[in-house]
């Protein structure tokens, strides 16, 4: 099988070299990133056509006048490498450097010579604006200059590079406007570590004849799940294989930089550009009749969805809504999008992976929607298994994450089980820290946890549970309302209930609540209580920290004592030489 470093760092010195020389004090640091992002993809686009511009020239001038841009559009594509762009002008980064004059007019024509699918990609950059700012502040020559040193060609720099060389930029601009905990996107080593868990179990089926499958991504940022995905499966899963699966990629990005960058390096890998849709994966779903074979995302975690909350609260009355299931706090969406992501299932089979935070493993009491949503997942025996992460992975937060994995295709001996990994000290300290990322999932490590994961038995990094041992009944306990004489207060013949003294109680499904009330309450509270039945719910829970943990000795008070005496009598000692000196 083919290995690549997953710890690979971009050098993207030229960031601050065009910050210095270009861009100081004209823009804020929070607006960096709004200029050398968009000139980064044009710099991008401008070395690959580099090779086709004349004969693409060439066609244009002889048939724009003879058919349609329509008709013309494939020719064009075809001549241009059978890349998805192309450019009709006179000009590349390089030539406009030869007319400082008239940089500003002969750019816009540039610009307008690309065909319309990268003007959009540009649009949503709003790169009119960048470039209206470097115009009136003398700066554009300079910054078609500064951005004609970096070779950015295919030669140079393949696609999967380039992807990092795009999520350090974005990582260095969230650093610098201070981006929230959720918004950022997945580090190299973590989105390994998923696809190494997601495809293993279908390798064989993977490397038949003829096998099409689809990866899905609806919070796909800059796109580099969905490819460091598809680049596993074609070279670690198939890398030794004779034929290869036919991969196609989709997804849906809310941010119109991120969703700019993604459709850009999908036009210039050869992918189906239309594929990367711009929208709300909530209230504008653009794959809504479509299902797919792998579905993987890292979703914003402790983003509010109140904004679309009146759309989702009626999609959620709705059976077959995707959110039937329940809606949890307004302040996190992250359960609505596993809960989208689950609806994309196909029916004979979809293998899901999704990164969270810790609050959909617990939060939420009996009968929230948080707690509905994992009793739902959990009951239609979906959920596979979780994974907890080292701490400090990500860019721009230390938060503990995991990894949740479902599917709808369990094998045999899955069944009816969810997996827990505790993977928290499979890492490695960075050589150097990038924001809050300290650690590195190495592949060592990751070969580890799979070997875990495709074991499935219980040991000291894994424990495997029923699904029934997540879900918990919360029985209401009442105690008989009593007049200062301690007669019982009826009414038409009925005990009424204390309400002051009302209290839950907690019990396993596996348990008799009937004898565990009997035998463990009632014989501490007043003999007439009684379990409000109609009352009585049940709280679905993963307590990933309680399954692991590991009770420690404590250290006896005899010797706890001893040290301070010890560390007392040396501080005297120290104080004593002190005044004797």
């Amino acid at each position: 099988m083919a290995q690549y470093s997953n710890i690979h760092r971009p050098n993207v010195s030229f960031v601050w070299n065009i910050t210095d020389t270009v861009l100081r004090d004209t823009f804020k640091k929070s607006e960096i990133g709004d200029v050398i992002l968009p000139f980064v993809v044009l710099r991008r686009m401008d070395c690959i056509l580099e090779p086709y511009n004349e004969k693409v020239r060439q066609q244009y001038e002889q048939f724009r006048d003879k058919i349609s841009l329509e008709k013309l559009d494939p020719l064009l594509r075809k001549t241009a490498g059978g890349l998805k762009f192309y450019n009709t002008s006179n000009f590349t980064l390089l030539t406009l450097l030869d007319d400082a004059q008239n940089i500003s007019v002969n750019f816009t024509n540039y610009m307008a010579g690309f065909n319309d699918e990268v003007q959009k990609i540009f649009e949503c950059f709003q790169f009119d604006k960048a470039v209206a700012r470097l115009e009136r502040n003398g700066l554009l020559y300079k910054m078609i200059s500064a951005i004609t040193d970096l070779n950015f060609s295919l030669q140079e720099i393949d696609n999967h590079d380039m992807g990092y060389v795009f999520e350090e930029l974005i990582r260095i601009a969230n650093d610098q406007s201070n981006e929230q905990a959720g918004e950022h996107f997945t580090p190299r080593d973590v989105i390994r570590l998923m696809s190494a868990i997601l495809f293993t179990p279908d390798a064989a089926e993977l490397r038949q004849s003829g096998v099409i499958r689809t990866i899905y991504d609806p919070a796909c940022g800059t796109g580099g799940m969905v490819n460091v995905g598809k680049r596993y499966i074609m070279e670690e899963i198939c890398g030794d294989s004779d034929v290869k699966p036919s991969i196609e990629t989709y997804g849906q990005e809310l941010n119109e930089q991120s969703y700019a960058i993604a459709k850009s390096e999908a036009l210039v890998s050869g992918e189906n550009a239309d594929n990367i849709r711009l929208g709300n994966s909530f209230t504008e779903d653009h794959f809504a009749n479509k299902r797919f074979n792998y579905i993987m995302a890292n979703p914003p975690y402790g983003v509010t969805w109140k904004k679309d909350q009146d759309f989702i609260i009626e999609e959620s009355q709705d059976p077959d809504g995707r959110f039937y299931a329940g809606t949890p706090r307004t302040s996190d969406g992250q359960l609505l999008f596993v809960q989208h992501m689950l609806s994309k299932m196909k029916t004979d089979g979809s293998r899901v992976g999704v990164v969270t935070n810790g609050s959909p493993l617990f939060s939420g009491g009996a009968g929230s929607g948080e707690s509905n949503i994992r009793k739902w997942m959990i009951e239609n025996d979906w959920l596979e298994c979780i994974i907890a992460l080292p701490k400090e992975l990500f860019y721009n937060t230390g938060i503990a994450t995991y990894l949740w994995f479902f599917t709808n295709k369990k094998s045999g001996q899955r069944r009816g089980k969810v997996q827990l990994i505790n993977a928290v000290d499979f890492c490695k300290p960075c050589s150097k820290s990038l924001g809050n990322k300290r650690y590195d999932i190495l592949e060592e490590h990751v070969q580890q946890i799979l070997r875990i994961y495709l074991d499935f038995e219980e040991g000291e990094y894994c424990k495997i549970f029923d699904n029934d041992d997540f879900g918990q009944y919360e029985l209401t306990i009442e105690q008989p309302l009593r007049y200062e004489n301690k007669e019982l207060v009826l009414k038409r013949g009925k005990k009424q209930a204390d309400a002051s003294k009302r209290d839950t109680e907690k019990i396993s499904l596996h348990t008799d609540w009937k004898r565990y009330f009997q035998e463990e309450v009632l014989p501490h509270i007043d003999p007439e209580s009684w379990v409000e039945v109609s009352k009585t719910r049940k709280l679905y829970e993963i307590n990933f920290t309680k399954y692991f943990y590991k009770f420690t000795t404590l250290e006896p008070s005899a010797d706890i004592a001893q040290r301070i005496k010890e560390r007392e009598a040396k501080l005297t000692t120290m104080i004593q030489s002190i005044f004797e000196d």
